[in-house]
């Protein structure tokens, strides 16, 4: 007599379910194949050039893999779905980085700064590439990448608005890894023939700079305290991809709700006003300021965040070809040069007057 196991049960119960759940996980398995073996290449890579991020070298695997040997279509639903999904994955698990208690550490002055650092580089960037022709997307894009967490906060906007031109997003995320490497050995310079202290030119990092390695590649350089202060400023400026994304999101659902019938007919769906994934991130920003999670459960997470966010930008990368760049034009380029000076200046002046 066979034993029916609970597993049994439930497949009994529910066929239906089961078959649907195998066709949709089903389609995505070569996709996502192909994206865990370039994660662990992007990674291996990144032991030996540590200097460089683990997000940049995914994507320029993704781009070389559209652009060298194009991957047929069955690994498309796959990338998609690591482009999307695993992506919300990532941002959650990037909560996990902040600490309530040392951003508030930084005193009322500072966290003052990184609320005009993040508010001015918006805004700005937003009106400056509006005076410059760019288009919508592609301005905010580089917006929240330039003025938050660099690559982490575009695709965040990404999975918000759902942006239509997968072209814009790696564009925005080329300008962050292109200008924020550009700053590592820039800041620690400007810092000295300043003559900041060692205190105020790791806040000034912290707060310029647009990645977070390459925010602790430069408080490195410039050594003593001021990699630790650097690095806090900089998840300072990550907590504020909660509130920005709301207010994206709000923004999203008045102009749907504005389109009425027509964005129904087109399938347009409205973004809730805190998406999951920015819940999730909140979730874990309160769960790691309680100190309640090992250290050890934390070195997994970390390794877990990068290999989820890496997957994203190598999902992300197969979607450009190198001939969309020719349409990319000047404009985007400059206008990064813009939000840099605007993001740099904000937070040197608010160093020099509360730092």
């Amino acid at each position: 007599m066979s034993i029916m196991t609970h597993t049994d049960l439930r497949t009994i119960e529910h066929p239906g379910r089961i078959t649907r759940w195998r066709r949709s996980a089903i389609p995505v398995l070569p996709g996502l194949a192909v994206t865990a073996a370039a994660v662990a290449a992007a990674i291996l890579i990144g032991r030996f050039v540590p200097t460089v991020s683990v997000l940049l070298i995914a994507i320029v695997l993704g781009v070389l893999l559209r652009n060298v040997a194009p991957p047929p279509a069955i690994f498309e639903p796959g990338l998609t779905f690591a482009a999307k999904k695993l992506l919300r994955l990532g941002v959650v698990l990037l909560g996990l980085q902040l600490v309530l208690g040392d951003i508030f550490g930084l005193g009322a002055g500072m966290v003052l700064v990184v609320i005009a650092i993040v508010t001015i580089g918006i805004l700005s960037t937003l009106l400056i590439g509006k005076w410059m022709g760019i288009g919508f997307t592609q301005r905010l894009l580089i917006a929240c990448g330039f003025s938050i967490c660099g690559a982490a906060a575009v695709a965040a906007v990404d999975g918000v608005i759902d942006t239509e031109d997968e072209e814009e997003v790696v564009t925005a995320i080329a300008l962050v890894v292109i200008f924020g490497t550009l700053l590592i050995p820039i800041i620690p310079v400007m810092a000295t023939l300043l003559g900041l202290s060692n205190h105020q030119s790791g806040l000034w990092a912290g707060g310029s700079i647009h990645e977070v390695a390459q925010v602790v590649a430069a408080g490195g350089a410039i050594g003593g305290a001021a990699l630790g202060l650097a690095v806090i400023v900089k998840l300072a400026r990550v907590l504020m991809l909660a509130p920005v994304m709301a207010v994206i999101s709000m923004q999203r659902r008045s102009q749907l709700r504005r389109m009425g019938d027509t964005a129904v007919s087109a399938n347009i769906k409205r973004p809730p006003i805190i998406p999951l994934f920015v819940a999730g991130f909140i979730v874990m920003v309160a769960i790691r300021s309680t100190g309640a999670i090992p250290a050890p459960v934390l070195d997994v997470a970390k390794v877990a965040q990068t290999a989820l966010l890496g997957a994203a930008m190598f999902a992300l990368g197969t979607g450009v070809r190198f001939s969309a760049f020719k349409q990319v034009g000047i404009k985007p380029f400059a206008l990064a040069v813009c939000s840099t000076l605007t993001v740099g200046l904000t937070a040197l002046g608010g160093v020099l007057f509360f730092g």
